[in-house]
């Protein structure tokens, strides 16, 4: 008798039954969240003999942050309030009795930049020395790089090697002192640290420094700015500004520059310069001035039929922002239908005989505030009898 058919057919149907080993996938592949933000990664199961064992691993084998929480049954992982430390593969992993599979899933944080420099500051260094500042950043996307020196905008001409951007010079000068900003941007944001660099003097060679390398003043007030240098023989202190003369009313004695009665116009970088025989120093301050509201209203004055529109426009110059605030006067409370925008207008859709009298808008900033009046005249139509 002829076994062989029957065999076949047994050995194809324990081959029907024998254990297989997991078959897993993740989804997503790969998912990019802000830092703080949260990310979820599933495992599924697409094959193998029961019962699957599943459990999620860091690549690296290492352990699973406290922030990162596996569901039960093991098939979803989930990154809450991520950070860059998240950043990274994690691994499924399913086990049966058969063997196991594995699906790997990748992790990207984005982060705003950090900064760090070398040396730290404030740097102390000596005319003539050779000096370096590094400044090192991260952060995801990668952060672009540069250096400027407070007070202006001009960017550093610098070298700049993978993640670490150097400003240096082979042998530094009085007039190099000053604070010197390291700035690292990417699309989560700009971070900026600063360093004091003080050259001391070498061969009584002056070192002029300032009471303030920033300034804010309101306009109209008198200013004062200080500048003191060291050197053998005593510098000779004078005074510019950048880009413009000396503003008409000012008077420097000892150093000392005096501004009367400050405009707008007088914002600006002033430089001080200390001279002797043997070389020159250069300080810096940068003074913003600010003014408070001046307020118009156009018209000053308007004459209505009951049911036209209203619109009058209060206008203010001075420092920005600027709010806008509408009353009208003797009454608690603008009419029924009245309407104040941001930028300052005043509008009624259909004025009424009740509307008539005097507005008053009040322009703001942070410095003071002004008022200006407008009239509104509704006149009654001709009634016949």
């Amino acid at each position: 008798m002829d076994l062989l058919p029957e065999l076949l057919i047994l050995s194809s149907l324990l081959c029907s039954v024998c254990a297989q080993a997991p078959v897993v996938s993740v989804e997503p592949r790969t998912a990019t969240v802000r830092q703080g933000e949260s990310a979820s990664f599933r495992c599924q199961l697409g094959g193998g003999a029961q019962p699957v064992q599943l459990e999620w691993r860091r690549a690296n084998n290492q352990a699973l942050q406290e922030n990162v929480k596996v569901g039960p049954g093991g098939s979803v992982l989930t990154v809450a309030n991520s950070r860059p430390a998240n950043q990274g593969q994690f691994r499924c992993v399913a086990s049966n009795s058969a063997g196991r599979g594995t699906a790997t899933a990748v992790l990207n944080v984005k982060y705003a930049p950090k900064v760090r420099l070398t040396p730290a500051g404030p740097l102390r260094v000596r005319m003539g020395d050779a000096v370096s500042v590094e400044c090192r950043a991260s952060g995801r996307p990668r952060p672009k790089m540069s250096w400027k020196r407070q007070g202006s905008t001009l960017q550093l001409v610098t070298k700049e090697t993978n993640d670490v951007n150097t400003i240096q010079w082979a042998a530094v000068h009085p007039e190099d002192s000053g604070v010197y900003i390291c700035q690292a941007s990417n699309s989560e944001g700009v971070t900026e640290v600063k360093v004091d660099v003080i050259v001391e003097g070498g061969l009584g060679a002056p070192v002029a420094s300032v009471s303030a390398s920033e300034m804010t003043v309101v306009e109209g007030n008198m200013v004062t700015m200080t500048c003191v240098a060291s050197g053998s023989p005593t510098p000779v202190i004078t005074w510019s500004k950048l880009r413009a003369p000396l503003p008409w009313k000012h008077t420097m004695v000892d150093g000392v520059l005096t501004l009367s009665r400050v405009g707008r116009q007088d914002s600006g970088q002033y430089i001080c310069n200390a001279t002797n025989l043997h070389g020159y120093s250069e300080a810096y301050t940068q003074m913003e001035v600010e003014s408070p509201p001046y307020a118009t209203c156009l018209p000053e004055q308007v004459r209505l039929r009951p049911g036209d529109a209203l619109s009058v426009q209060c206008l203010a110059h001075g420092s920005h922002p600027i709010g806008f605030k509408w009353t009208r006067v003797g009454q608690t409370s603008l009419p029924a239908g009245a309407e104040s925008t941001r930028d300052g207008k005043l509008l009624i859709a259909r004025v009424k005989l009740s509307d008539g009298g005097t507005f008053k808008c009040v322009a703001s900033n942070h410095v003071g505030s002004s008022e200006a009046l407008a009239e509104v005249v509704i006149k009654r139509e001709f009634l016949f009898e």
